[in-house]
């Protein structure tokens, strides 16, 4: 894990930042390479750097803690179908906590109404495939069916709405 005490004393004794020896300790060699042969981009890099090195600390270490996850997975003795069946198991949760994203998303965006056609759109499925999902979310109990003003079937989620009730939703009482 990278330290971000560590970037800004590296940044520090580098010429505040001119010499760049904080990007190359982030692995960012290019950029340090950059900074070392321009004084920081004439300082203005090093004064960027100053206010974001929290977040590319940050970056850097989610990236890393990242390839450290898919490498202990495929560097384990499995048998290569055992590897792709883990592969294709991760793809799949991977898009499946995509698409729950994107719905819940849409669905705050939108005062708490998702429909399958906006989620579609957002996600790049089909609509057959987005109203599915939006279907299972309602079967869990996590949104609720309702019908527009103008007629069409939209997906509410209660949290994401100011109220119990939409002001695009019929009312029948």
């Amino acid at each position: 894990m990278y330290s971000t005490g560590l970037a800004y004393f590296l940044w520090l004794i580098s010429g505040l930042g001119a010499l760049g020896f904080h990007r190359f300790y982030l692995g960012k060699f290019g950029t340090g390479l950059l900074f070392m042969f321009t004084g920081g981009l004439g300082g203005i890099g090093s004064f960027y750097d100053f206010i974001t090195l929290p977040i590319q600390v940050r970056e850097v270490n989610l990236r890393t803690a990242y390839r450290e996850a898919i490498y202990d997975h495929n560097t384990n003795n499995r048998p290569d179908f055992i590897q792709s069946d883990f592969k294709k198991s991760m793809r799949t949760e991977i898009k499946k906590d995509s698409l729950e994203r994107v719905i819940l998303k849409t669905a705050k965006d939108n005062q708490g109404i998702a429909t399958s056609s906006e989620v579609a759109l957002e996600s790049g499925l089909s609509i057959d495939q987005a109203k599915r999902a939006l279907e299972k979310l309602v079967s869990n109990g996590h949104a609720d069916i309702r019908v527009s003003k103008n007629g069409n079937m939209v997906y509410f989620f209660q949290e994401f709405a100011k109220g119990n009730t939409h002001p695009d939703f019929e009312d029948f009482l």
